[in-house]
């Protein structure tokens, strides 16, 4: 018998509410305001932007009453910025002097100074749409004051940096690019950041074309290159495909071309903790076809009107090619499936926002919350009146006409809708899980749906958040708990189960797909349960780290490594860590995956903003209990932990399954010594063997002696050099000389 699925969807929109009260809550407009000293910063900061340089000039800001000094200030963009402009757009860096400041966690704040939108709306609400979809920065609106002159309302945009990728890659310090060229060519058809392999066979090749904004990541880039240009079946190693898609779709649904498929630039590339590659919207002030100079095909050389905007075919990029190449996209929908795909998610924008009117509800509700602030703004590049009819019809730009926002969205709804009305949608209903319980843990979990008028589904599933998913294919055969063969139920099985298993469905037939959930894989189906005891085990703690390990920004911090001990991959989704016994809920661990025989480090510094893995407490070098659990508050390991010497470990010996004792550290490898070694030989003293089992050579010609590692002395030097060590405990030794110029010696003993 069949039963129903524990199922969450874990629904991007939602987890935004959680961050409903803070500095880019769109409800709510900012004031901030720059003071500096200097009555030409505006001249200063104009010749920065001339002379091409990332300098910054010193100021102090007051954001929303809050005061800092000493902030970093200058222009950003290309376009949007201009010597003749008063208004121009600015970046602040909060944190330019002092490294610890910040506001609300943020150290960046980034404002749009609106000039390509009569409507103030696009890039506020585009960015709103696209959370809903992929990872994408927030965006609000902040009145801005210049030593206390109304400047303006800007757009004020979140960071992608440190901050952003922690929070949704849950990673810091990995490659990260932000794609714009260093000189943007803007002929049409120029290659700019398009990742074809134009350049060359070297990653120096491609300085030019991508600014890194991580401490490394050019060969990777260059492997993504490499990849995406020659090997296209191996593509899926290095990129993030589905969220790639969406980023099109999104692009062609919304017709923003100041994007990859216009000049090619405008967006992020971030390698995760999957390896892959994940692309980040980025600059969206001109999405809903304010830009319409080109889309870089020989189909509109000339650029595209509002009608051609509206009736774009979102595939025609396949039958008009690239003026450049752009293998982002066309080598992708080279495959048909990814063509479905692709469409689908186009589908699946339209009938969320557009078809509904949703986004018209959105637009009129930010319209009235910032329309007095609008006629407040004296250096707008419009008028009031433009800025109220733009949400609906064509207003007059520099050089080109920015489309009302419906007049453009309805009828290119309209026109979607009718471009897949002749399509048969396949459709997925009734998904089941067997088992649904504590039974699933390194066994087999089916999964079965009944799925109509389509010819292949597949289940994406994965262990772990931001681990890559893995495509398995669905069976109508009577073979995979589907039931009988040819009845409309497909089935798979998945062997060797997680505790914890993040999942969602795709069908297709020839000519369209589907996905459950269809936000898919922004939104997924979950399955948890608990693991046994001692199935993951605290395995080496290291409470006085001085030299030993850096973490990703250059800390020692101390540090807890788990082992998972069983043959099944383990998740540490809903596992607890704790050093108080009466709150074992005191740290969720984040959701990785600790594969068989592997280990997992969690950092002991407070330091949440590092990294997923940074515990929120310390370790107390007087010892402490450490506690691992699953939610339900059933212990899988328990350990206390004694004091430890600088650079010392305490672990378990053998590796995942002995007792506790001190030892040299083995940071994510075995704990168990391989081989036994000399320690040190010259001229005045010889120690072997080093870690020792039962018997200690040591010759020396002066005084020593050896204490434990409480500091009890054990041995006392007496002319001998062999020393019996049968009856010592395991753990450490220290070797203590009398001679000042010596220094101690760590000896460990093992069994």
């Amino acid at each position: 018998m069949k039963r129903s699925p524990i199922i969450f969807i874990l629904s991007a929109l939602l987890s935004l509410n959680s961050f409903s009260q803070n500095f880019y809550d769109v409800d709510n407009i900012r004031e901030i305001k720059l003071y500096f000293s200097q009555p030409n910063w505006d001249h200063l900061l104009d010749s920065l932007y001339i002379d091409g340089l990332e300098e910054r000039l010193l100021a102090n800001i007051e954001i929303d009453g809050t005061q800092y000094d000493s902030v970093g200030v200058r222009y950003k963009g290309f376009s949007s910025v201009s010597i003749n402009t008063v208004k121009n757009p600015f970046n602040i860096k909060l944190d330019y002097v002092d490294n610890n400041q910040s506001h609300e966690g943020f150290k960046k704040i980034k404002l749009s100074n609106v000039i390509k939108d009569p409507s103030f709306l696009r890039e506020v609400l585009s960015y709103e749409i696209a959370r809903g979809y992929m990872p994408s920065p927030r965006a609000n609106y902040a009145n801005l004051y210049v030593n206390d002159t109304l400047w303006g309302l800007y757009v004020n945009v979140e960071a992608i940096n440190d901050k952003f990728t922690n929070k949704h890659f849950a990673s810091v310090n990995a490659p990260l690019f932000k794609c714009n060229p260093l000189n943007l060519s803007l002929q049409t058809g120029g290659e700019n950041s398009n990742l074809s392999n134009t350049h060359g066979l070297d990653s120096t090749y491609y300085f030019d074309y991508y600014d890194l904004k991580s401490n490394y990541g050019w060969s990777d880039l260059y492997s993504l290159i490499d990849t995406l240009n020659n090997f296209q079946n191996s593509i899926d190693n290095i990129l993030n495909v589905d969220r790639t898609l969406w980023m099109h779709a999104f692009n062609y649904t919304l017709i923003n071309f100041d994007s990859y498929i216009g000049y090619s630039q405008n967006y992020y590339l971030y390698k995760g903790l999957s390896h892959q590659f994940h692309p980040i919207l980025w600059d969206l002030n001109m999405s809903f076809g304010s830009f319409r100079l080109t889309d870089a095909t020989q189909a509109y050389f000339n650029g595209f009107d509002i009608n051609q905007a509206q009736n774009m075919d979102p595939l025609t990029f396949l039958t008009s090619s690239f003026l450049s190449p752009r293998p982002l996209i066309t080598n992708l929908l080279s495959d048909p499936r990814n063509q479905r795909m692709y469409l689908a998610h186009m589908r699946t924008i339209i009938e969320d926002e557009f078809l509904n009117q949703n986004y018209v509800s959105r637009a009129q509700y930010l319209q009235s919350l910032i329309s007095t602030d609008v006629q407040n703004d004296l250096n707008k590049f419009y008028s009031y009146a433009d800025f109220l009819d733009n949400l609906n019809n064509q207003v007059a730009i520099p050089s080109s006409i920015c489309p009302g926002i419906t007049q453009l969205m309805d009828a290119r709804a309209t026109f979607l809708s009718n471009y897949w009305s002749g399509f048969t949608q396949p459709s997925i209903s009734n998904i089941q899980t067997l088992p649904n319980s504590n039974q699933f843990f390194g066994g087999d979990l089916s999964i079965t749906a009944q799925i109509q008028d389509a010819s292949y589904a597949m289940v994406a599933y994965r262990f772990g958040e931001n681990m890559p998913f893995e495509n398995i294919q669905m069976y109508d055969d009577g073979n995979h708990n589907d039931g009988n063969a040819n009845d409309g139920v497909y089935g798979v099985i998945i062997n060797n189960c997680s505790n914890s298993i993040d999942y969602y469905l795709y069908a297709d037939n020839s000519n369209e797909g589907v996905f459950s959930p269809k936000r898919a894989a922004y939104e997924f189906y979950h399955l948890e349960t608990t693991i046994p005891q001692s199935s993951l085990v605290i395995n080496e703690v290291m409470a006085n780290n001085q030299t030993t390990v850096m973490d990703e920004t250059g800390d020692y911090d101390d540090w807890i490594e788990l082992y998972n001990t069983t043959s099944t991959p383990i998740s540490t989704a809903g596992l607890l860590f704790s050093d108080n016994q009466q709150n074992l809920a005191k740290w969720d661990l984040p959701n990785a995956v600790v594969n068989p025989n592997s280990y997992f480090i969690i950092w002991a510094d407070e330091d949440g903003n590092t990294g997923d893995n940074h515990a929120n407490f310390k370790l107390s070098n007087l010892g402490e209990q450490l506690i691992l659990s699953n939610s339900d508050s059933s212990i899988v390991d328990a350990e206390f932990i004694y004091p430890q010497l600088d650079d010392i470990a305490y672990a378990r010996s053998p590796n995942g399954t002995g007792g506790f004792t001190m030892l040299n550290p083995t940071f994510k490898s075995n704990n168990t010594p391989t081989s036994i070694e000399n320690i040190l030989e010259d001229d005045n003293l010889i120690v072997y063997p080093n870690p020792f089992i039962s018997k200690l050579t040591i010759d020396y010609n002066q005084d020593f002696y050896i204490t434990n590692a409480l500091g009890k002395k054990v041995y006392n030097s007496n002319n001998s050099t062999l020393i019996n060590t049968s009856l010592w405990n395991t753990g450490l030794y220290i070797l203590h000389f009398d001679d000042a110029e010596q220094n101690t010696i760590k000896l460990i003993k093992i069994k």
